[in-house]
């Protein structure tokens, strides 16, 4: 387990998305999350007191988590002085980039002088089998996206809460590195050779009670060209009964991508439907997921009933106003 409280380094973020790692334990581990760290030119916030390492170490901070997660998932050299103070001071360091702190020998020569241990999230644990498609017991619900970063966790979560609260069996099954800081546990689905994604879903997703639900964390989008591979693990190795669609409304373009537009929530629904029926041809798209954070409360509740008449399912934002109409339309 990763000790906490936990300090998180926002490092130099250009916006409130690339630190989306932090936003995502300031939401849902607030209890744990004891400070912030920002660098100069750093336009992410998370409410939290600023601290510098020395102020954080006497106030027991135990951990230093990379909350950026950035293109590529690089360690910034600019990063490297306060990862190494934080070592000297005690903390252990925690990190779900695809550049792993382990690999960086100054990092480790100082965490091994002061004793400390260095958390790469993002590495695979386990040895995972190739996806076999067999149907399995229990239910599955996938969050899916018009874009990376619109709120698929976020979903995923807020019903796994709500359920929680009706007492019924319900498990939020982390796929990313937030998801597994957060929870603990899960599967770092993009660091996952391509052959065995899918069937390190399966493994994620297990036979299970009938009336048990395994709420999994999505990722990515079928329409982005970076990370649609990911997303297409995930709906095959998850077989899901259900889709949450979930999307960002005042996205311009696909994020990192200027050039490529988001698609309708049409062509999500139609694509992941397809995708999906190759594996359980009884899955139904079941609710609308909005991130409406950008909006205030009048243009949000204008466009999620516009959206719902429009589409014919339930659609809210969980986040804002709880999950209750995504669960109780779950088949």
């Amino acid at each position: 387990m990763i000790p906490h409280p936990y300090l998180l380094f926002l490092g130099d973020a250009p916006d409130p998305l690339a630190a989306k790692v932090a936003q995502g334990i300031r939401d849902w581990r607030p209890d744990a999350a004891i400070g912030q760290l920002r660098l100069p030119g750093c336009n992410a916030d998370m409410k939290l007191p600023d601290m510098d390492i020395a102020a954080a170490a006497a106030a027991g901070a135990k951990t230093l988590v990379i909350g950026v997660a950035n293109r590529g998932g690089v360690i910034s050299p600019a990063w490297m002085q306060v990862l190494e103070e934080a070592l000297a001071h005690g903390m252990d360091i925690a990190s779900g980039l695809h550049t792993l702190l382990r690999d960086q020998p100054a990092l480790v020569t100082v965490a091994q002088k002061h004793g400390r241990t260095l958390h790469d999230v993002r590495v695979p644990t386990v040895a995972y089998p190739i996806a076999n498609g067999e149907k399995r017991a229990g239910k599955r619900c996938l969050a899916v996206g018009t874009d990376c970063s619109v709120g698929k966790m976020y979903t995923a979560l807020a019903m796994e809460r709500e359920m929680r609260a009706r007492e019924m069996k319900a498990t939020f099954r982390a796929t990313g590195q937030t998801g597994i800081l957060i929870t603990g546990d899960g599967v770092p689905l993009d660091a996952v050779i391509a052959d065995f994604m899918a069937g390190s879903i399966e493994h994620l997703t297990p036979p299970n009670d009938p009336d048990h639900w395994d709420l999994i964390e999505g990722q990515g989008s079928l329409f982005h060209p970076s990370y649609s591979g990911v997303t297409l693990a995930l709906i095959h190795g998850g077989a899901p009964d259900a889709l949450i669609l979930c999307h960002e409304p005042t996205r311009s373009h696909m994020r990192g991508l200027p050039g490529y537009d988001l698609p309708s929530l049409e062509a999500l629904r139609d694509s992941a439907l397809a995708m999906a029926h190759v594996v359980n041809p009884g899955c139904t798209v079941t609710g609308i997921s909005l991130n409406t954070a950008a909006l205030d409360e009048p243009a949000a509740a204008d466009l999620l009933k516009g959206i719902e008449q429009r589409m014919g399912l339930p659609t809210i934002d969980p986040y804002r106003h709880g999950a209750a109409r995504l669960v109780d339309a779950l088949p």
